[in-house]
């Protein structure tokens, strides 16, 4: 058995308020006695995933394995695009959930059960999935990172902020997305924003939230992009216009229900490439990290990478 066959393992220690750690020994005897070989490696500080992913990659590993949460991957992802030594679709990237929204996982039906999770790796069932590059701005410089679920603007991007500030201060539990959330609408203000979808004017004028989506899950099950698919070389853009916050709160339930397109106030399309100016500095998010300001471009990447689905998974004809 050569390097190749053997899944590098990264684990962030302190995703899902700790449950990385606490529940490796339970997962790596899961993955013992399921016959996998592997290697292991812990995250120390923020982007630490990038790094080991590139070093992993060099070193010849081609099955990596991220134990965490959408954060993890994201960092995983980016790392896999880093990386020169092969092309991106040659490296095998799985989960196992062990964060608080594990949005990514839930999209291809990745189980919170460790043995399902595992069990999933054994059978090694991949699809090749599209990715985004993202560019943005911090402190007047221009950056670029690739998306591999959904971006949030808006508001979206304002809960976000502070949800990761609060994470940075030690605080973690289930509630406190929506904490930050409920802090952050009282507050908020709408932006106007021009967004350019495939060259042409999409809207102009004032935006409550959005999202551009790969994947259809953020924000912990919410369904912003409730129409994409992971692999149909296009993004989904919802935007969210300018609405009373009554109204914003008794239509709370159509993120969750898929069926947000039913409300007028809730533009979408479907595109290869998003360019967005804000009248005023404008945060974003990435798969759940926030990020940088505006302006924004983002430009499909598909079939991208090589994603290892749930044992329960659908794939489609023509999607491997």
């Amino acid at each position: 058995m050569g390097i190749t066959d053997i899944w590098m393992v990264i684990v962030n220690p302190k995703a899902g308020s700790g449950r990385g750690l606490q529940d490796w020994p339970i997962i790596s005897n899961q993955m013992y006695q399921s016959g996998l070989h592997f290697t292991c490696l812990f995250t120390e500080h923020k982007y630490h995933a990038v790094e080991l992913t590139v070093k992993a990659i060099n070193d010849g590993y081609r099955n990596i394995v991220a134990i965490g949460g959408d954060g993890t991957i994201h960092e995983v992802v980016n790392g896999i695009f880093i990386q020169k030594r092969v092309p991106t679709t040659e490296i095998s990237l799985a989960v196992i959930p062990a964060g608080t929204g594990n949005d990514w996982g839930r999209m291809y039906g990745i189980s919170k059960t460790y043995s399902e999770a595992v069990r999933s790796l054994v059978e090694k069932r991949t699809v090749l999935q599209d990715v985004a590059k993202v560019s943005y701005y911090e402190t007047k410089v221009l950056h670029t990172r690739y998306m591999a679920n959904v971006a949030g603007l808006g508001y979206d991007a304002v809960v976000n902020l502070k949800y990761n500030n609060l994470k940075d201060e030690g605080k973690y539990g289930k509630g406190l997305y929506l904490r930050s959330a409920f802090r952050t609408f009282a507050k908020y203000s709408p932006v106007k924003f021009r967004i350019v979808a495939d060259g042409e004017e999409f809207y102009n004028g004032m935006v409550f939230s959005g999202a551009v989506g790969i994947g259809k899950y953020n924000g912990g099950g919410m369904l912003q992009t409730p129409d994409a698919a992971v692999d149909d070389e296009l993004m989904d853009l919802t935007i969210i216009r300018k609405m009373s916050k009554l109204r914003i709160v008794r239509n709370i339930k159509l993120l969750y229900t898929g069926n947000l397109y039913s409300n007028p106030k809730v533009m979408h399309t479907q595109c290869r490439r998003i360019e967005i100016e804000s009248f005023q500095e404008s945060r974003i998010e990435i798969d759940g990290e926030a990020v940088g300001t505006s302006p924004f471009t983002f430009e499909l990447v598909p079939h991208a990478i090589k994603v290892v689905v749930g044992v329960n998974y659908t794939i489609r004809q023509g999607e491997l």
